[in-house]
């Protein structure tokens, strides 16, 4: 028997090819779905925002990375925050909040498997699980510590110093005691840098001229710990001035091209002659100690050490556009998209 019932609608968006160059909105498509309905076991999920993320133009790269890139003719994948609409799964109640991996789409059936922490809305804002309650937290603030582990007094140099990662890791490294540098690509962002994020000096690196000088006169004690969201010439200069036994965390290439890959970058002397230490940060290593950072955190933005921006566009259909916009550096804070109505706004 055909049921004349009519169909509960969802939308998708879906990868339709690799991106030569540049990511442009092109490359996705908006799909209309029908919308499941959750079994044994299952849970349905009102997607309320979508994280938006400079590693994104990797994973739908072929070029070889850290995992496979996302299939053509299949759903983007991203982190998401979410209300639990339908439950018949024991760990969950209708209204939970739950930040996971759901991709983009407006409405996601799960197993609880792609749920990596269930949000607290008296943190503050939901949308904070988004980036400093979110991975963006989990990666700055380990990043920094476990692999770059600044000591009181060193000086700590980011790049793209206020983007959402690189403004995290310089207000940690304030709440160490650290003087903090940060290297970003406009003035606005300069400012941005120092009167939101308490950086001790921020450079234009697009208008310095000479970077190493300007790096040299904004880190007169040199460089302790660098933490490298973009490689490329700027990592290079900063390689320059690393001090004795420094550390360097590898957080992200986005100066370099995604694919094909590039000969080098060339392993720096500046590595043997101060006896330095590079490693590379991959956050989807330490999903695990979300919880555990984000009880570090919390209490940090409550009282108002940890600021953050957001930048935040309408509707699933605008991610792709956002998402160029994100690669080209013009968001002025973390990129969500609001896919649905937040209840707690």
């Amino acid at each position: 028997m055909i049921s004349n019932k009519p169909v509960a609608k969802n939308q998708e968006v879906w990868l339709r090819a690799r991106p030569q160059g540049t990511v442009t909105p092109e490359l996705f498509e908006l799909r209309d779905a029908a919308r499941p309905e959750p079994g044994p076991g299952e849970l349905l999920i009102r997607i309320i925002y979508l994280s938006l993320d400079p590693a994104m133009r990797g994973w739908i790269s072929d070029a070889p990375n850290y995992r496979e890139p996302v299939p053509l003719d299949s759903v983007m994948i991203g982190f998401t925050l979410g209300e639990v609409a339908q439950s018949r799964h024991p760990d969950y109640a209708m209204g939970d909040i739950v930040y996971g991996r759901q991709g983009w789409r407006a409405w996601a059936l799960s197993d609880g498997s792609d749920i990596d922490r269930k949000v607290e809305p008296l943190q503050g804002p939901i949308s904070a699980a988004m980036h400093v309650l979110g991975l963006t937290g989990l990666t700055a603030y380990l990043g920094l510590t476990r692999v770059g582990q600044p000591k009181a007094g060193e000086t700590v140099l980011v790049s793209t110093a206020a983007g959402a990662v690189g403004s995290m890791v310089g207000q940690i490294a304030k709440i160490q005691g650290c003087r903090t540098v940060g290297l970003t690509g406009s003035d606005d962002k300069v400012v941005a840098c120092v009167e939101d994020f308490g950086y001790d000096a921020a450079i234009n690196y697009k208008t310095a001229g000479d970077l190493e000088a300007a790096l040299s006169e904004a880190c007169p004690d040199g460089i302790d710990v660098y933490f490298d969201n973009v490689g490329g010439e700027i990592s290079d200069a900063a390689l320059d001035l690393i001090n004795h036994r420094a550390r360097i965390v590898v957080c992200g290439t986005m100066g370099i091209p995604a694919g094909p890959n590039p000969r080098g970058p060339r392993v720096s002397r500046q590595l043997l002659v101060k006896r330095a230490r590079m490693e590379g940060f991959l956050v989807l290593d330490h999903l695990h100690r979300l919880d555990e950072v984000v009880a570090i955190l919390a209490p940090w933005m409550a009282e108002g050490r940890l600021r953050f921006r957001e930048d935040i566009v309408e509707g699933l259909a605008a991610a792709p556009a956002a998402l160029q916009q994100l690669l080209a550096g013009n968001n002025r804070g973390k990129m969500m998209v609001r896919v649905g109505p937040d209840p707690t706004a």
